[in-house]
Protein backbone atom coordinates (compact mmCIF):
# COMPACT_ATOMS: atom_id res chain seq x y z
CA UNK A 1 0.00 0.00 0.00
CA UNK A 2 1.52 3.33 -1.16
CA UNK A 3 1.29 6.43 1.00
CA UNK A 4 -0.19 9.35 -0.40
CA UNK A 5 1.37 12.69 -0.23
CA UNK A 6 -0.45 14.95 1.77
CA UNK A 7 -0.56 18.89 1.38
CA UNK A 8 1.51 19.96 4.17
CA UNK A 9 4.40 17.50 3.14
CA UNK A 10 3.81 18.65 -0.72
CA UNK A 11 4.58 22.04 0.79
CA UNK A 12 7.54 21.60 3.26
CA UNK A 13 9.28 19.33 0.18
CA UNK A 14 8.98 22.38 -1.93
CA UNK A 15 9.87 24.61 0.69
CA UNK A 16 13.33 22.85 1.34
CA UNK A 17 14.00 22.37 -2.48
CA UNK A 18 13.83 26.06 -2.70
CA UNK A 19 15.65 26.44 0.38
CA UNK A 20 18.23 24.36 -1.26
CA UNK A 21 18.92 25.90 -4.60
CA UNK A 22 18.97 29.25 -2.17
CA UNK A 23 21.68 27.91 -0.43
CA UNK A 24 23.30 26.01 -3.34
CA UNK A 25 23.44 30.25 -5.40
CA UNK A 26 25.12 31.61 -1.82
CA UNK A 27 27.68 29.12 -1.67
CA UNK A 28 30.81 30.16 -1.95
CA UNK A 29 32.67 29.45 -4.88
CA UNK A 30 36.72 29.70 -5.92
CA UNK A 31 37.02 32.90 -8.05
CA UNK A 32 38.32 30.69 -10.58
CA UNK A 33 34.88 28.58 -10.73
CA UNK A 34 32.36 31.07 -9.79
CA UNK A 35 31.63 32.09 -13.33
CA UNK A 36 30.32 28.21 -14.16
CA UNK A 37 28.01 28.59 -11.20
CA UNK A 38 24.67 27.33 -12.68
CA UNK A 39 20.95 29.41 -11.87
CA UNK A 40 19.87 26.84 -9.51
CA UNK A 41 17.07 28.74 -8.65
CA UNK A 42 15.73 28.61 -12.27
CA UNK A 43 16.68 25.55 -13.51
CA UNK A 44 13.90 24.16 -10.31
CA UNK A 45 11.49 26.54 -11.57
CA UNK A 46 11.75 25.63 -14.75
CA UNK A 47 11.67 22.04 -14.04
CA UNK A 48 8.42 22.51 -11.99
CA UNK A 49 7.01 24.43 -14.56
CA UNK A 50 7.44 21.83 -16.90
CA UNK A 51 6.56 18.72 -14.60
CA UNK A 52 4.23 19.95 -12.25
CA UNK A 53 0.42 19.25 -12.89
CA UNK A 54 0.05 22.99 -12.04
CA UNK A 55 2.66 25.46 -13.61
CA UNK A 56 4.41 27.58 -10.69
CA UNK A 57 1.82 31.02 -10.63
CA UNK A 58 4.07 33.97 -11.75
CA UNK A 59 3.48 35.35 -8.68
CA UNK A 60 5.35 33.20 -7.03
CA UNK A 61 8.76 33.39 -9.11
CA UNK A 62 8.54 36.94 -8.58
CA UNK A 63 8.73 36.65 -4.92
CA UNK A 64 11.42 34.07 -5.10
CA UNK A 65 13.03 36.49 -7.52
CA UNK A 66 12.93 39.13 -4.32
CA UNK A 67 14.06 36.66 -2.13
CA UNK A 68 16.59 36.28 -4.28
CA UNK A 69 17.88 39.60 -4.91
CA UNK A 70 17.83 40.47 -1.78
CA UNK A 71 20.04 37.53 -0.19
CA UNK A 72 22.30 38.03 -3.00
CA UNK A 73 22.47 41.86 -2.66
CA UNK A 74 21.80 42.54 -6.31
CA UNK A 75 19.32 45.27 -7.95
CA UNK A 76 16.04 44.85 -6.57
CA UNK A 77 13.59 43.71 -8.58
CA UNK A 78 16.74 41.95 -11.27
CA UNK A 79 16.00 38.43 -10.44
CA UNK A 80 12.35 38.59 -10.20
CA UNK A 81 11.77 40.35 -13.34
CA UNK A 82 13.96 37.57 -14.97
CA UNK A 83 12.56 34.30 -13.49
CA UNK A 84 9.01 35.71 -14.34
CA UNK A 85 10.05 36.38 -17.93
CA UNK A 86 11.51 33.16 -17.91
CA UNK A 87 8.79 31.01 -16.40
CA UNK A 88 5.82 33.37 -18.75
CA UNK A 89 8.06 31.54 -21.83
CA UNK A 90 7.99 28.15 -20.69
CA UNK A 91 4.51 28.33 -19.69
CA UNK A 92 3.97 29.51 -23.51
CA UNK A 93 6.04 26.75 -24.90
CA UNK A 94 5.06 24.13 -22.00
CA UNK A 95 3.25 21.42 -24.33
CA UNK A 96 6.17 21.83 -27.29
CA UNK A 97 9.39 21.54 -25.12
CA UNK A 98 7.84 18.42 -22.57
CA UNK A 99 8.28 15.84 -25.44
CA UNK A 100 11.42 16.94 -26.10
CA UNK A 101 14.47 14.59 -25.05
CA UNK A 102 16.53 15.75 -22.51
CA UNK A 103 19.00 16.80 -24.39
CA UNK A 104 16.56 18.69 -27.13
CA UNK A 105 15.26 19.99 -23.97
CA UNK A 106 18.83 21.24 -22.90
CA UNK A 107 18.95 23.27 -26.02
CA UNK A 108 15.66 24.75 -24.89
CA UNK A 109 17.09 25.09 -21.28
CA UNK A 110 19.93 27.23 -22.96
CA UNK A 111 18.06 29.39 -24.92
CA UNK A 112 16.09 30.46 -22.11
CA UNK A 113 19.20 30.99 -19.62
CA UNK A 114 20.91 32.71 -22.45
CA UNK A 115 17.69 35.25 -22.73
CA UNK A 116 17.56 35.47 -19.07
CA UNK A 117 20.95 36.52 -19.27
CA UNK A 118 19.97 39.24 -21.78
CA UNK A 119 17.18 40.65 -19.52
CA UNK A 120 19.79 40.69 -16.19
CA UNK A 121 22.13 42.59 -18.80
CA UNK A 122 19.89 44.99 -19.90
CA UNK A 123 19.38 45.62 -15.67
CA UNK A 124 22.72 46.01 -15.17
CA UNK A 125 23.47 48.31 -17.73
CA UNK A 126 20.36 50.55 -16.66
CA UNK A 127 22.39 50.68 -13.41
CA UNK A 128 25.40 51.71 -14.87
CA UNK A 129 27.53 48.35 -14.70
CA UNK A 130 29.41 48.17 -17.79
CA UNK A 131 32.38 45.51 -17.30
CA UNK A 132 30.74 42.05 -18.92
CA UNK A 133 33.66 39.62 -20.14
CA UNK A 134 32.96 36.13 -21.56
CA UNK A 135 32.27 35.16 -17.90
CA UNK A 136 29.04 36.18 -17.62
CA UNK A 137 27.67 34.17 -20.63
CA UNK A 138 29.65 30.42 -19.31
CA UNK A 139 27.01 29.93 -16.39
CA UNK A 140 23.79 29.10 -19.16
CA UNK A 141 25.47 26.82 -20.92
CA UNK A 142 26.42 24.82 -17.60
CA UNK A 143 22.78 25.31 -16.58
CA UNK A 144 21.94 23.50 -19.98
CA UNK A 145 24.89 20.67 -19.40
CA UNK A 146 23.27 19.19 -16.25
CA UNK A 147 20.15 19.89 -17.36
CA UNK A 148 19.35 16.26 -18.27
CA UNK A 149 20.88 15.02 -14.54
CA UNK A 150 18.98 17.75 -12.79
CA UNK A 151 16.19 16.32 -14.33
CA UNK A 152 16.58 12.91 -13.52
CA UNK A 153 17.51 13.40 -9.94
CA UNK A 154 14.34 16.01 -9.82
CA UNK A 155 12.28 13.87 -11.47
CA UNK A 156 12.76 10.87 -8.60
CA UNK A 157 12.75 13.57 -5.69
CA UNK A 158 9.75 15.50 -6.57
CA UNK A 159 7.33 12.99 -9.01
CA UNK A 160 6.14 11.07 -6.04
CA UNK A 161 4.42 14.22 -4.80
CA UNK A 162 2.50 15.00 -8.14
CA UNK A 163 0.73 11.63 -7.93
CA UNK A 164 -3.22 11.34 -8.64
CA UNK A 165 -5.65 10.24 -6.19
CA UNK A 166 -7.70 7.38 -7.62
Amino acid sequence: MSRRPTPSRRRWTYALLIASVLLLTLMPLPAGIEPFRPYWVALLLVYWSLEAPRPVPLGLAFLIGLVLDVLTVSLMGQHALSLVIMLYLVGRFRSRIRFFSHWRQALAILALLLNDRVVLLWGLLLAGVRDFGWAYWVAPFVGALIWPWLFVLLDQAVRPLWRRRP
